[in-house]
């Protein structure tokens, strides 16, 4: 009932269709084109959170993120582990102010700051996910340290040379230019100070002249509200534009005993993550659809749960 009640997050129940549909239109799959995603990158990202951020919740947790996972561990256990890395890598200390750049709903800001102690700002352009965030803040005690900022990271409204450290989590892909949203970074970072990211990237396997590479591109794109996948070497050169000097970068797919993309691999079966199995996928698919029928979702709802199938989809050929 959760899911169905937070459907369409702020969008108008009854505009949460023509909101499905005005998204789909900025894709490939539907004749969108590249550099109109990036124009009109705020209305798409926007679009994308208010629609999926309960699927997400349901499905995945508080932390909108994957993670490399070893073995005998679990989902939930891999991205908390993840989480926890990054902050070591950061190298944060009691008492720091750092902030989230995309934030999502909070997820690792609350994690990362009973992990380290630190204060953290998460930045988020969505006001659905903010509100979400502000509650499970509030639930899980961390209300009086840890705020949200809403605000475009391309622009962000804060004081230069702020934080002690930044941190990004399979966010900065949402930007339409990574310099610009890299050298934003860099600007309200405290001088000397390191800013880590876990990014989404096309490694050099990818062939923009392979159609099968392009359809699953174009999947992923849709499925996670991207206005483009930029290339592993595209994004280091940007960050060292924006004033950078990259300290250390690795492809963490490569040694992962098991694949991130494992959770959604239609052939494997979990227990612990049952929603997210084809079993469990098909189960909410069924229920949405039900939902939507009785007028307890709103129409579209069915929609983005296939978009977000095509993603899942996407996702794993894309991984393998």
């Amino acid at each position: 009932m959760d899911l169905a009640s937070n459907l369409g997050g702020k969008i108008d129940k009854a505009e949460v269709l023509s909101a499905v549909q005005k998204y789909e239109k900025y894709h490939v799959c539907y004749g969108g084109q590249e550099e109109e995603r990036k124009a009109n990158y705020t209305d798409m990202v926007n679009k994308y959170y208010d629609l999926v951020t309960s699927f997400y919740e349901f499905g995945w947790g508080e932390s909108f993120h994957f993670a490399p996972r070893w073995k005998g561990e679990s989902l939930r256990e891999s991205i908390k582990r993840h989480e926890h890395f990054l902050a070591s890598q950061l190298g944060l200390k009691p008492g720091q102010k750092v902030l989230d750049v995309g934030c999502g709903i909070g997820g690792p800001l609350r994690e990362i700051s009973r992990f380290s102690l630190t204060s953290i700002t998460g930045l988020n352009n969505n006001e659905y996910q903010i509100t979400r965030g502000k509650e499970l803040n509030r639930i899980a005690g961390v209300d009086k340290t840890c705020n949200f900022v809403k605000a475009d990271f391309m622009k962000m409204p804060l004081p230069d040379n702020s934080f002690d450290a930044v941190y990004a989590i399979e966010a900065t892909c949402h930007a339409p230019d990574a310099y610009g949203c890299y050298k934003e970074i860099f600007r309200v970072l405290k001088p000397g100070q390191c800013f880590a990211a876990y990014e989404w990237c096309m490694t050099d396997s990818f062939d923009p002249q392979n159609p099968e590479h392009q359809k699953i591109k174009a999947e992923i794109e849709i499925g996670d509200g991207l206005p483009d996948i930029r290339l592993t070497a595209k994004c280091l050169e940007a960050l060292k534009q924006a004033g950078f000097e990259v300290i250390w970068e690795k492809d963490l797919a490569v040694d992962s005993p098991l694949p991130w993309y494992l959770p959604l691999d239609k052939s494997h079966f979990s227990l612990s993550s049952f929603r997210l199995t084809a079993v469990g996928r098909l189960f909410t698919k069924n229920m949405v659809k039900v939902l939507e029928y009785v007028g307890l979702a709103p129409k579209g709802s069915l929609r983005v749960q296939d978009f977000l199938e095509k993603a899942a989809e996407g996702l794993v050929e894309g991984g393998k």
